[in-house]
C-alpha cells in the first residue's frame, strides 16, 4: 500500500507521516523534482518550510518510474509520500491498484498561525496575514503548479482544524487508512456501487433507484426504475406523476 499526501500548505501534512510511520508501520518515500518541478517543489519547500530528506532510512528516487517500480515489488509493505509534485506524477501513481491519494486540509487563520510559529522558531520574519494569502493562492491555483487540481482527485479528505496532536491522531484512527478495503471494496459495497452506478441511468424527474440481482456473488442482472420498454421516458413526457 502507498498513501500519497497532499493539500494546503501548513496543514498537517508531516503530522500525518509521522502518525503513519510511528503508529502503523509505514515506511517513507522521496520523489526528487524533476526540470519541470523545480519551480514547483521550491516554492513548496518555501511554503511549507519542509525539511529536505536526510538519513540512511530515507528512500530518495529520481524518477516516479522508479519510485512506482520500487512499490510494485514491495506492493505488501506499507508506504507514504508527500512529493506528488503535479498531476504527471500522479497518474502514474494512480496505475497501481495500491495507491491512494489523501489531501490534508485545515482553516487558513489557523496555518497562517502555523506559519508565525514556525518562523519564530526559526528566527525567520513570519509574512503578514496578506502575504500568506498570497503565497496560499499561488500554492493552490498556480497556472503551471498549483495543487488544487490534485486536492480535487483525493480519495479521502481530511480537515485538521485543530493544533491537539493528540486530537489529530484520535481522527486518524477512527479514519483507518490502512483499511485495505479503501484498495479493494468488499462484496456488499462492490454491489452497492454497481446499484448505484445503474441509478445513474435512470431518467425518472423525481427519483432515481438502481438495483442488483445477485446469487451466490455473481450478478445476474441490473435494472434501474423508468418508464416501461417503448414508452416515452419520464424526461420526455411519457410519466404524468413527473408533472405533479
Amino acid at each position: 500500500m502507498l498513501i500519497g499526501l497532499c493539500g494546503s500548505m501548513l496543514a498537517g501534512k508531516q503530522s500525518v507521516v509521522t502518525y503513519l510511520v510511528d503508529c502503523q508501520g509505514f515506511s517513507r518515500l522521496h520523489l526528487a523534482p524533476t526540470a519541470s518541478t523545480t519551480i514547483s517543489s521550491s516554492a513548496a519547500a518555501r511554503h511549507t518550510l519542509l525539511d529536505p530528506p536526510k538519513g540512511p532510512e530515507c528512500n530518495v528516487f529520481r524518477k516516479v518510474e522508479e519510485l512506482v517500480d520500487y512499490i510494485t515489488k514491495r506492493w505488501q509493505h506499507r508506504w507514504v509520500t508527500t512529493d506528488i509534485w503535479d498531476e504527471n506524477v500522479l497518474e502514474k501513481l494512480l496505475r497501481r491498484p495500491s495507491f491512494f491519494l489523501v489531501s490534508v486540509d485545515a482553516p487558513l487563520g489557523l496555518r497562517w498561525q502555523r506559519c508565525k510559529k514556525r518562523c519564530a522558531s526559526d528566527g525567520q520574519r513570519a509574512p503578514s496575514l496578506e502575504e500568506f494569502v498570497a503565497r496560499n493562492d499561488d500554492h493552490l491555483h498556480n497556472r503551471n503548479m498549483g495543487l488544487a487540481r490534485l486536492i480535487d482527485r483525493a480519495e479521502v479528505r481530511l480537515v485538521n482544524c485543530s493544533d491537539d496532536l493528540e486530537q489529530l491522531y484520535r481522527t486518524l484512527e477512527e479514519l483507518d487508512l490502512p483499511n485495505e478495503q479503501r484498495l479493494r471494496p468488499n462484496w456488499d459495497q462492490y454491489f452497492m456501487q454497481l446499484a448505484s452506478l445503474a441509478a445513474q441511468r435512470s431518467n425518472c424527474m423525481k427519483r432515481r433507484v438502481g438495483s442488483v440481482l445477485v446469487r451466490e456473488k455473481r450478478v445476474i442482472s441490473t435494472g434501474y426504475n423508468g418508464t416501461p420498454r417503448y414508452l416515452k421516458n419520464c424526461n420526455e413526457g411519457g410519466c404524468q406523476l413527473s408533472a405533479e
